[in-house]
């Protein structure tokens, strides 16, 4: 039987490479910002939401809205643009999705920007209700590196990467017996986003069978 967890914690990212970097998003930006504002309306983005970023390397300079209400943050700069979210569930995606493919669109019309590789990451911090967060990271412990020492892990990580997909498993940094659960996944530029959700969907179901765990929506 499954071990039932919670998710006190999780995120979603987008990250969109442009197919070529426009210099003119550090400067001539000001009708793309107040279009952008625009387009968000629907979810009551203030002026203060707006920051702009002039510090670090340059492709990580642009120009960040918030909606604090729906946990979103969307960020473009020269090279780049990303959108995130924190407390996401499946419940909430069709509303991730629109707010997402609103930011998005605004900034390619505006901008004239012609949008590349899409990369995306979920990230989850899984409690089980009755085992141990090393009860479910444990079994992916190769059995040459645990008979290192006669002392009990106390936490360990696993990272597998393939050419467009990446998982990480860790003990959780961020809550007392949690497992922290990274999936990322590349996708071609003309992918649909609800394509890509139900690919991410499907990612999840598939590790969370491996580790043996069910969200308790109890």
């Amino acid at each position: 039987m499954a071990e039932l967890v919670t998710i006190p914690i999780s995120y979603f990212e987008l990250e969109i490479d442009y197919e070529r970097p426009d210099v003119r998003l550090w400067i001539d930006r000001a009708s793309i910002v107040q279009g952008i504002f625009d387009a968000l309306k629907p979810w009551n983005p203030s002026v203060d939401d707006i920051e702009l970023r002039a510090t670090g390397k340059p492709s990580e300079q642009g120009v960040a809205f918030k909606l604090p209400l729906k946990r979103v943050s969307f960020f473009f700069g020269a090279a780049s643009c990303k959108f995130t979210r924190d407390a996401v569930d499946w419940e909430s995606a069709d509303e991730t999705l629109t707010i997402l493919d609103t930011a998005f669109s605004a900034l390619a019309k505006l901008g004239r920007i012609v949008m590349g590789t899409k990369r995306t990451t979920i990230g989850m911090h899984l409690q089980p209700r009755t085992m141990t967060f090393m009860d479910l990271l444990s079994p992916f412990m190769p059995p040459q590196l645990a008979a290192l020492e006669k002392a009990p892990m106390r936490t360990m990580a696993v990272v597998a990467k393939w050419e467009k997909r990446k998982v990480t498993l860790d003990g959780s940094a961020a809550l007392a017996n949690a497992v922290f659960v990274k999936i990322e996944r590349e996708f071609e530029s003309a992918s649909a986003y609800l394509e890509m959700a139900r690919e991410l969907r499907a990612d999840e179901e598939q590790l969370f069978r491996v580790l043996g765990v069910e969200e308790d929506r109890g």
